[in-house]
């Protein structure tokens, strides 16, 4: 039975990604001769490339050939770093360039790319080993040449940003033999001065070959063993040292390293005055919120306070006194009415009634005569409104009913 056929596109994308998952044909670098070289407006390069037995045909984008110091011309031998890979449409095999060398360059290369990767593994480049830079420094210390573009650069970004900033140079040299070793030396000085909190150290831009003291072994130890933060300012944007991977912030130009070591005075003045502004907001609040619980804990205070206790309980007594005179009051009436009442009728059955009746009393010296036998010749009777002395000159007994 017949296999099912593939359509070109599916063979072409099977073949693409077969180069693409290859890991030996990518991150290559490639030595030949640069033939039929063309340039499109669009900034894209296609030539090819060529030894001796074989061709290849390469295409360099816009993003990777912009940042070349140099344009590549038909003859002229070169390396190329990129990988491998199939352009789809037309099925064609090419080598995708990434950055290109002039040939006797490509030494240099392989130089930068075994130590990039020995250091790497010694952690050297780890992020965990970067350092925050200083906020507000004390002063910055530079590592460029005196009379390079460098240094005008950092001192007019630094002057616009922070105008009293001290800026601390230390001439060196930055290319050829022993610039590597006056660059360390420059480090060691600046760091060991107690002068300056962060280090711009940088160049402007060249061959791979005008920033190799960047490179060196020894130099990029230095400026990871630094004590003090370091801000690397090698080369153009596209530039990349093994310097950059050590410091502790690569700026991709001299100006946007002082941008990093030197703070907008301004700015910082206005966050200084936002911050005192929110800090007295809160502060006021706090104040506030004190003040109240202060005024609650006074009111329990009073509230519960001996004084108040002893008002409160005069209060009681002065209820309870008052409460007490009112029922006492109102018994002691209770109790009149009723002695009145009693006297009443005590004095509606006492002698006294009897007496205003028609009735009188027999008296003898205070003693009550109860009976005919009992009078003397002469005995007072005692009438309502009044006595009467009474001689005797008869008596007689007889029953009454």
């Amino acid at each position: 039975m017949q296999a099912s056929a593939l359509s070109v596109s599916d063979l072409n994308e099977y073949v693409r990604r077969s180069l693409a998952g290859d890991p030996m044909l990518q991150g290559i670098a490639v030595r030949g001769e640069v033939s039929n070289f063309r340039p499109y407006a669009s900034g894209h390069w296609y030539f090819s490339l060529k030894d001796e037995h074989s061709r290849i045909a390469c295409v360099m984008f816009r993003q990777h050939n912009m940042g070349l110091r140099f344009k590549p011309q038909d003859g002229m031998k070169v390396v190329l770093v990129g990988s491998a890979g199939l352009y789809t449409v037309s099925g064609s095999y090419q080598f995708y360039a990434e950055a290109m060398l002039q040939d006797g360059v490509g030494e240099l290369f392989e130089r930068y790319n075994a130590l990039k990767d020995k250091l790497l593994k010694e952690g050297l480049f780890d992020a965990s080993r970067k350092r925050p830079l200083p906020l507000l420094p004390r002063a910055v210390g530079v590592i460029t040449s005196a009379s390079g573009a460098v240094l005008h650069d950092i001192k007019t970004v630094t002057r616009r940003r922070f105008p009293n900033m001290p800026l601390i140079l230390r001439s060196a040299q930055v290319q050829g033999d022993g610039a590597a070793a006056d660059l360390v030396k420059a480090l060691q000085e600046l760091a060991q001065s107690g002068y300056v909190d962060v280090i711009i150290i940088g160049r402007g831009g060249g061959s791979m070959e005008d920033l190799w003291a960047f490179n060196e072994e020894e130099l990029v130890r230095a400026i990871a063993a630094c004590p003090i933060p370091v801000i690397s300012a090698v080369g153009h944007e596209t530039d990349t040292t093994l310097a950059d991977f050590a410091a502790d912030m690569r700026a991709p130009t001299p100006s946007a390293a002082a941008e990093l070591a030197v703070p907008d005075k301004k700015e910082l003045a206005q966050r200084i005055l936002t911050l005192r502004n929110v800090l007295n907001r809160q502060a006021m609040n706090h104040l506030l919120t004190l003040s109240a619980r202060a005024q609650q804990a006074a009111g329990r205070l009073e509230r519960f306070s001996p004084a108040m206790r002893l008002q409160g309980y005069a209060h009681r007594l002065a209820v309870a006194n008052q409460a007490l005179l009112g029922a006492y009051g109102a018994g002691l009436r209770e109790r009149k009415q009723r002695v009145d009442a009693l006297l009443g009728k005590l004095q509606a059955l006492g002698p006294g009634e009897t007496l205003r009746r028609g009735y009188a009393l027999a008296m003898h010296e205070g003693q009550l005569l109860t009976g005919v036998g009992e009078l003397p010749e002469q005995f007072s009777l005692v009438f309502h409104d009044g006595r009467a002395e009474v001689q005797v000159l008869s008596t007689k007994l007889e029953e009454f009913l």
